[in-house]
């Protein structure tokens, strides 16, 4: 089962219907989304999961609307109802408009109705991905006269969603895990809450070794590469018959450094008769580089 599915299928078991408002509510939520089609005074949900048209018809049979047909079209369940006619919403031919005014004035600081309209959005056209590979939730809707009303509930509990058109219809996502994590909070999924959390603190984990590992495989990388023409410099000054005329501490660091091919430029100076620091080695180094670059034209 993904991610997604669990999500969905803890919160269908939410046991709120005993409050009539909150069931309204929540199924409100549901016509909002793209996969509500209308058809002439018919309404048909389409859904992948069990767990999900299963609490469609919970929340029917508690307002009392208990006409209604389920179906197995392909891998979709569908249920089909007649219109349900009230005050804050509106149809248009191929969506459902929510009334601004009548949703505000029904809200306005009910937080149990916010929270169950929220759900039934996310119930109804909602997806979150696997964390364990990427943070995104998406939700669909049918129409764009509903996102800045829905935005603006996620706003009153501090979470920033974005809005885009698709191809079908519109939708509200976030890529963000501190959002992701505040709306399935939201929504009352509070067991899969945790289960993102885990998987987050984990991820960022292992994300956060494989940044060090890289950077460190990355100095040592520039670490070898210059070792190697280091010796390369020396072993052409060499052939020269240049080496021996160098200065007894240019001719020192040069025999440590071919010695030592791996050290670094500390373990380097710490070889020496006299040691010195990292920059006292770097320098002779360069020094014995410029003599090499002059053989080189």
């Amino acid at each position: 089962m993904s991610f997604s599915s669990e999500v969905k299928e803890e919160i269908s078991k939410i046991t709120n219907l005993a409050n009539k408002q909150s069931v309204k509510f929540e199924l409100l939520g549901y016509l909002t989304t793209n996969n509500i089609s209308i058809e002439k005074n018919k309404l048909k949900f389409y859904t992948e999961s069990e767990y999900n048209i299963n609490r469609f018809g919970k929340l029917l049979n508690n307002l009392l609307y208990t006409n209604y047909q389920i179906e197995i079209i392909g891998k979709l369940f569908c249920i089909t109802i007649n219109k349900p006619k009230y005050e804050e919403i509106i149809y248009e031919k191929t969506s459902i408009i929510l009334n601004e005014n009548k949703i505000k004035e029904q809200l306005k600081t009910q937080e149990l109705l916010e929270k169950a309209f929220i759900r039934g959005v996310f119930l109804g056209g909602g997806s979150v991905n696997n964390p364990q590979k990427t943070y995104h939730l998406e939700i669909l809707l049918s129409s764009n006269k509903n996102i800045q009303i829905i935005l603006e509930i996620l706003r009153k509990y501090n979470i920033l969603f974005k809005n885009i058109e698709k191809k079908k219809g519109y939708a509200i996502y976030t890529k963000d895990g501190d959002e992701i994590s505040k709306f399935l909070a939201l929504i009352g999924a509070n067991s899969s809450v945790l289960k993102f959390e885990d998987i987050r603190v984990y991820r960022d984990m292992r994300n956060n070794v494989n940044r060090k590992v890289n950077c460190e495989t990355a100095n040592l990388n520039r670490t070898i590469n210059v070792a190697i023409k280091q010796i390369e410099d020396i072993k052409l000054l060499q052939r020269r018959g240049e080496l021996k005329k160098l200065s007894k501490q240019l001719q020192e660091i040069a025999e440590v450094r071919l010695k030592n091919p791996d050290a670094s430029l500390k373990e380097l100076g710490e070889m020496l008769s006299k040691p010195i620091g990292k920059s006292g080695v770097n320098h002779r180094l360069k020094t014995i580089e410029e003599l090499a670059e002059k053989f080189k034209q």
